[in-house]
């Protein structure tokens, strides 16, 4: 059986990749490939697939845990496409930026912690 953290994982992935894969359709729509617009559709079809298989599996996953907590925790995700957006893309994040995500796995880490 598939757990919660592992479900919550895979939705955080799939999201990602959607995310990314909308930005890549915008890196492919202002390039000089004389064939842009079919490369921006092919990427912005698979944001859709991504975005909407993500969506599939957060429902199943809400079958078993409370929004309250699942929604939090789906905070990862400002990690992951941080991490993307500059090792992959080479966009600028400052101190305050990565101050913010410190925040946001510090709070995920309090959330998973049993009382």
């Amino acid at each position: 059986m598939i757990t919660q953290l592992s479900l919550l994982l895979f939705v955080s992935v799939l999201t990602c990749v959607g995310q990314i894969a909308q930005k890549q359709a915008v890196v492919c729509w202002q390039g000089d490939n004389t064939n842009k617009a079919a490369s921006a559709i092919r990427w912005l079809v698979l944001a859709v697939l991504m975005l909407g298989l993500g969506m599939l599996f957060w429902l199943k996953l809400l079958e078993s845990m409370p929004l309250s907590i699942a929604y939090p925790m789906l905070s990862i995700n400002f990690v992951l496409v941080t991490l993307i957006g500059q090792f992959v893309y080479h966009e600028q994040t400052g101190f305050k930026h990565w101050l913010g995500v410190v925040s946001i796995m510090f709070g995920i880490l309090l959330m998973s912690i049993s009382i």
